[in-house]
């Protein structure tokens, strides 16, 4: 994937869930090529800092200690659409929040010169949507450079190493989808459901289903619950709305496994 040939390289590198020593040797020999590293800075109606952001910064200061990290401010995003539950206008919504941030990050990499590393939570492959605002921002044809991808450990198998199980039964499919979609995927018949992105835990109907869960995984605050969906879900969420408490953030994931 590249645009132009200025000699100019973007390094996508997936940095995991927080814990510095969960850096690949390739993301830190990457780190150490660039003259500075990405990060989306979100707003926050207290007006304190990101803790995302700060999480970064200490991966960085123990992974490339001397590097700068840019913070980009991070565009409003509509999410009217999602709350109404419109397919259509959720996906507009999202096409419009990827284009103001690929300008951000565009204005970011006209001023300044050299290669840039941006740090992508858990893996770039897995429900992240910066290697689309980086082909959308070099397809505006002002900045070009070759983009070079470096996969990181992600939530999913931080998940399956907490609990000390395998992702699926013997021969069977991982389904892995988003809370929003995951009664789309009960009904199609999935036995093993992987679900990240969860802004609530709406699991009626699947008292039976098996849980493993896990909050700020790798983090200090990592919490852990596993059981039966109908005896552990109130204890879920009532940890879940403590590690937000504590922490300032959350980014659960879990799997479900069908009776």
């Amino acid at each position: 994937m590249s645009a132009g040939a200025s000699g100019r390289t973007l390094h996508v590198v997936g940095i995991g869930c927080g814990d510095p020593a969960h850096l690949t040797g390739q993301a830190v020999a990457a780190l150490g090529t660039a003259a500075y590293a990405l990060a989306p800075r979100k707003a926050r109606g207290d007006g304190g800092a990101d803790p995302l952001v700060e999480v970064r910064r200490r991966v960085l200061a123990a992974a490339a200690p001397d590097l700068e990290l840019v913070e980009v401010a991070d565009p409003e995003r509509d999410r009217s659409a999602r709350v109404a539950g419109d397919a259509e206008a959720y996906r507009g919504a999202v096409a419009d929040w990827h284009g103001a941030r690929a300008e951000a990050y565009e204005r970011v990499l006209l001023e300044r010169p050299g290669d840039a590393a941006f740090l992508v939570w858990g893996d770039p492959a897995f429900y992240d949507s910066t290697l689309r605002i980086v082909d959308a921002m070099l397809a505006r044809g002002r900045v070009g450079a070759d983009v070079r991808v470096v996969p990181g450990i992600s939530s999913l198998q931080l998940l399956a190493a907490a609990h000390r199980i395998v992702l699926h039964e013997v021969g069977q499919p991982i389904t892995v989808t988003t809370g929003r979609r995951l009664g789309e995927a009960v009904a199609a018949g999935a036995e093993n459901v992987l679900v990240m992105l969860n802004a609530t835990l709406e699991l009626d109907g699947l008292e039976d289903w098996t849980i493993w869960w896990g909050a700020n995984l790798a983090a200090p605050d990592e919490r852990l619950v596993a059981g039966r969906v109908g005896d552990v879900l109130d204890e879920i969420r009532a940890t879940r709305a403590a590690v937000k408490d504590a922490a300032g953030w959350v980014m659960d994931a879990y799997l479900l496994r069908r009776p």
